[in-house]
């Protein structure tokens, strides 16, 4: 049976496609669309491109889709089958031809239906956009969250707890995972209808964003990185407005978000853009590092599955980690609004085989290669520009030469990444071994000069470098906590050394990515050194690459200096070279 899952929220769209337990495809719209974090909009009610991305990877059309997993997101006014004065609206609108996103969460509260897909118009979605026998389904969004963090885990007992801006009128929800189900706690559709709390330490967050001049949904990672240049100076006056109950429920006395925003740009008035990112920081982890604490105390439970927005703060994961009682940790890598497909399928499984099924059908997450191969057709789009040389004589050989003697080389192998990190498909290497290669590939990619770059470690080493073991082994496969630098090394790998001695590792192992993992074994065989910097491919401002042109393009603005793929690896030609070309 062949499931597709939809997120067409106002930001981060994106689709996935399952075979049953079987995750065979997953995009994000923004890596088709170029625009970054793109939601749905005016134009189409459902992120398309991805949606036929995912069919294209599997070989199948929008015909073969058997079930339609869609969040409570943006749906066109024609598409509901309204009531009353509604009715009235609908056909004004279907008059003028107009169209007009509304979010289903908002018409739940409108029209205030049992069940959310009873007010869609089932022919009017599916069929009408070509897929004739797929029925929908309508997934919660914090249980779309919660589910892959757990499926894709270790554990057998966590506490599964998701945090993010809102999503169906909450912020934060918790579980219990156990071998006989999942128990919800807290975070269902009970205050679907209902007014929602003014308690979200994510927006929060988003409004420091905002003060300090970065941008919403965007830059938050900034501040993370900013953090460690500054003091926490005013945690604690952040902090005395949230409350966390003994049961770990969140609470604030701001009376309205616009209070809170209003509050967030008061103090970054005030502070140095670092202490203000450190307060906001500092007051992050103290406040979700309660509520998890009071959970813990509550369950039990000494194994964390983590996803939300919030849990993209990479410092966030590793406080939680380090609370003295947590004993694992596993952060679903796609933990934005992107990766709530992927749950919103799972969601739909297990109530459709059940517990037991569902849970024989686990299986510990290893890749996150879920997007198109371009690798077949990335010679013939080479060949079409004559300031590109392409060898295929011992690639992996020349690229490592290149990385020792100073220089970018891009990878661009095998299938794109899902989720926010460069994971190796689609990712910049670059010696670590010297603090400056940081200031020129930022100059190069037009990127902030405060932000850490991030390492790959060969994972049969990563212990001896970095603060890794085996409760946050699994996160670091995928970038998604922070530890400490082994003190040896930090003089070593400056390059992934932040300012507070931390770095943000990736793992690899051969069978993970063999180009990838090559390239890193050769490099420490001939250096010593089981560490390479690896940063996302791409300019900032701009979605990682995902095409061939896309790579090429920024081998010749200069971005790079090399892009190394399964077949060849890959330069400008210098100025002798090319007056002798034919």
């Amino acid at each position: 049976m062949f499931i597709l899952g939809i997120h067409n929220g106002e930001h981060d769209a994106s689709a996935c496609l399952f075979d049953d337990y079987r995750l065979l495809a997953a995009v994000s719209l923004e890596r088709l669309t170029r625009k970054k974090n793109a939601g749905v909009s005016v134009d189409a009610e459902w992120p398309f491109a991805a949606i036929d991305e995912c069919l294209a990877c599997a070989g199948i059309g929008r015909h073969d889709i058997d079930v339609i997993c869609v969040s409570r997101g943006h749906f066109e006014l024609q598409s509901y089958k309204l009531r009353g004065r509604w009715r009235i609206k609908q056909a004004w609108y279907g008059l003028l031809g107009q169209k007009r996103l509304i979010l289903l969460s908002d018409m739940n509260r409108r029209q205030r239906p049992k069940n959310s897909v009873d007010i869609l118009d089932h022919e009017r979605l599916c069929a009408g956009y070509g897929f004739t026998k797929a029925r929908l389904w309508v997934y919660n969004h914090h249980a779309a969250h919660a589910f892959p963090a757990y499926f894709f885990s270790d554990f057998d007992d966590a506490l599964i707890y998701t945090a993010d801006g809102i999503g169906d009128n909450i912020s934060y929800s918790v579980s219990v995972g156990k071998p006989d189900g999942i128990e919800i706690l807290s975070g269902g559709d009970g205050k679907l209808l209902g007014p929602y709390e003014v308690n979200s330490i994510g927006y929060l967050y988003g409004f420091f964003t905002i003060a300090l001049g970065y941008v919403w949904h965007r830059h938050e990672g900034k501040l993370t990185g900013l953090a460690g240049y500054g003091k926490p100076v005013a945690a604690d006056e952040i902090v005395s407005h949230f409350s966390v109950s003994p049961a770990g429920e969140i609470a604030s006395n701001f009376s309205s978000y616009d209070v809170m925003r209003e509050y967030a740009r008061l103090v970054c008035r005030r502070l140095s853009r670092e202490d203000a990112a450190a307060s906001v920081q500092d007051a992050t982890e103290r406040v979700i590092g309660r509520a998890v604490a009071a959970l813990q105390a509550r369950t039990g439970l000494r194994s964390l599955a983590l996803s939300g927005g919030v849990f993209a703060n990479v410092r966030l994961n590793r406080t939680l980690f380090e609370n003295g009682v947590t004993e694992r940790v596993f952060i679903f890598p796609a933990m934005g609004d992107d990766g709530l497909p992927v749950g919103g399928c799972l969601l739909y499984l297990y109530e459709r085989d059940g517990v037991a099924a569902w849970q024989r059908a686990r299986y510990r997450l290893d890749s996150l290669y879920l997007g198109r191969d371009h690798d077949g057709r990335f010679d013939a789009a080479a060949a079409r520009l004559p300031q590109v040389t392409g060898s295929a004589e011992r690639p992996i050989e020349q690229a490592v030469d290149a990385l020792i003697a100073g220089r970018v080389v891009a990878i661009y192998t095998d299938r794109m990444e899902f989720g926010p990190r460069a994971l190796g498909a689609r990712s910049i290497l670059a010696a670590a071994t010297a603090h400056e290669i940081n200031d020129a590939i930022n100059k190069r990619l037009e990127r902030t000069e405060f932000m850490p770059f991030a390492p790959v470690v060969l994972d049969e080493h990563a212990a001896d470098v970095f603060d890794i073991n085996p409760g946050n082994a699994h996160a670091a496969r995928f970038m998604t906590i922070t530890c400490d630098v082994k003190p040896a090394w930090r003089k070593r790998v400056p390059a992934v050394v932040h300012v507070d001695g931390s770095a943000r590792p990736q793992t690899i192992r051969s069978g993970d990515n063999p180009l990838y993992h090559g390239v890193l074994d050769l490099y420490h065989r001939r250096t010593g050194t089981p560490v390479l910097v690896n940063t996302s491919f791409n300019v900032h401002e701009e979605p990682i690459v995902d095409t061939p042109e896309q790579a090429l393009k920024s081998l010749i603005d200069g971005r790079i200096d090399h892009i190394l793929t399964r077949q060849k690896f890959y330069g400008l030609r210098t100025s002798a070279s090319r007056s002798q070309a034919p």
